[in-house]
């Protein structure tokens, strides 16, 4: 392996870690990235850190203070209503794309991945939370998989860091609206596979709307 590609592979692989971190929460929203700490945790170099907190905070996820460095961008009960707004934008948009071009290896890649978040959700239903950061996963993969045959790259990119955001607030506030939740998403997976995209946004809109509204009156953001 060439010295340029190595040092490809290590930036990559401590941009893909310090991201994953900030969205699950390893790293706080406020919190302080010290580079010299961070260069110790990550394997990475003072300055290939700072290059990945740089493409980060045009990501949203951090913020540049000039001389003082970089912290993990705070949550706001505002913040989380703007992501969650253009969150169901981009999905609301792209779902009915997605049903009507979606084949059947959509449809099975669809029922996986709901397989596997219901059986996360059947779980947390118990009682059961110590694996919260494999919930919110397969969470993302179940909604991401509902719009991957949108047709556009570009969009599914787009929603990718969106729903990230949105994500990140989850993991914050350890959101988990119970039945409601499950029932949303199985009404989700029945209507992609009917093709009802009218309906599926209907429960979208309620599904994104309701969990926001949970997080807000459970005062987890102030």
């Amino acid at each position: 392996m060439s010295v340029e590609l190595l040092a490809t592979t290590i930036a990559d692989r401590a941009y893909d870690r310090v991201r994953a971190d900030i969205v699950f929460g390893s790293l706080s929203p406020g919190e302080r990235l010290r580079l010299e700490r961070l260069a110790s945790e990550y394997g990475a170099s003072i300055s290939t850190l700072r290059e990945i907190l740089s493409r980060l905070s045009s990501e949203g996820l951090v913020i540049a203070e000039g001389q003082r460095g970089f912290r993990v961008a705070p949550v706001s009960p505002a913040g989380f209503e703007d992501v969650a707004a253009m969150r169901l934008l981009l999905e609301t948009y792209a779902l009915p794309l997605s049903f009507m071009a979606g084949d059947l290896e959509w449809e099975s890649r669809v029922v996986a991945a709901h397989h596997k978040l219901a059986f996360m959700e059947r779980r947390m239903l118990t009682g059961d939370q110590e694996e919260t950061e494999l919930w919110k996963r397969y969470d993302r993969e179940f909604h991401q998989s509902l719009i991957e045959a949108c047709g556009s790259q570009t969009l599914l990119d787009l929603y990718g860091g969106v729903f990230d955001q949105y994500l990140r607030y989850q993991m914050v506030a350890v959101v988990f609206r119970g039945e409601i939740a499950a029932k949303e998403h199985k009404a989700l997976l029945d209507y992609a596979l009917t093709r009802n995209a009218e309906k599926a946004c209907e429960v979208l809109t309620q599904h994104v709307n309701g969990c926001v509204a949970y997080t807000l009156e459970s005062g987890a953001l102030k």
